[in-house]
């Protein structure tokens, strides 16, 4: 289970883009936290205690206790913007949970064994990974911080998917329990190759070198053939005269 990550908190009173920014120049992040059947609120953090609990992979996929005064609310993340540039925490958006309903939640895949995976040792194959995080279905005493897959036992050119993953007691993946389920290939095997160019190409380049030869040839031949014209003409001119 995810362990829970304590966040605090100010309410926020006034809203709009020029509060936001004075907001972010005061350093502080402007959010939101809404849900539990109750109205949505406005709030505010410290962007460098934001930003130091966002350095931790944990933080994206645990329960957050959101202290705001003396009252502490259960949440988890839904959404976060960050300054495309610069290393700055822009807005956050949170969502109350209860603990007798069931969230859905993104959760990042971690893949062990990688180098000692059959195909990479004995097939000398590369590890593929086509997924890196997945959503969850559960109540929020069961959400997993990550979910653990294991490729040492892939062979070479063998993939794993969404149904290979050991998940924790109730714990579901919304992609197999959708209607119609959809049990997409997670990770793979395979031996990396690199393209080489079509065999047709080279024999092009061949006869266009070929053509240019017997071209320069044929130039070649047609100017010796005038320097020995106008060589026999001057000898004739010569005789003539004489």
């Amino acid at each position: 289970m995810a362990e829970a990550l304590d966040l605090v908190a100010e309410f926020r009173e006034d809203t709009g883009k020029g509060s936001s920014r004075r907001l972010r120049h005061a350093g502080r992040v402007p959010a939101i936290i809404y849900g539990a059947g109750r109205e949505p609120r406005t709030l505010t953090f410290d962007h460098n205690a934001l930003l130091r609990a966002t350095e931790n992979e944990s933080f994206f996929s645990s329960v957050l206790n959101v202290q705001v005064g003396p009252n502490v609310r259960k949440a988890i993340l839904k959404d976060i913007q960050v300054h495309p540039s610069k290393r700055q925490i822009l807005h956050l958006d949170l969502q109350r949970i209860v603990e007798d309903e069931k969230i859905k939640m993104t959760v990042p895949i971690h893949y062990i064994n990688e180098e000692t995976a059959a195909g990479v040792k004995e097939g000398g194959g590369s590890v593929s990974k086509m997924r890196t995080e997945v959503e969850v279905s559960c109540f929020p005493a069961n959400l997993p911080e990550y979910l653990e897959v294991d490729v040492e036992s892939l062979e070479l050119d063998e993939m794993l998917h969404l149904s290979d993953i050991k998940l924790p007691e109730g714990v579901e993946l919304t992609d197999l329990i959708a209607d119609p389920p959809r049990d997409e290939a997670i990770v793979s095997v395979h031996v990396l190759r690199v393209a080489e160019e079509p065999e047709e190409v080279e024999e092009e380049e061949e006869a266009i070198e070929g053509e240019e030869g017997a071209v320069e040839g044929e130039e070649g031949a047609e100017e010796a053939g005038g320097e020995d014209a106008a060589g026999g003409e001057s000898k004739d001119s010569k005789e003539s005269d004489e």
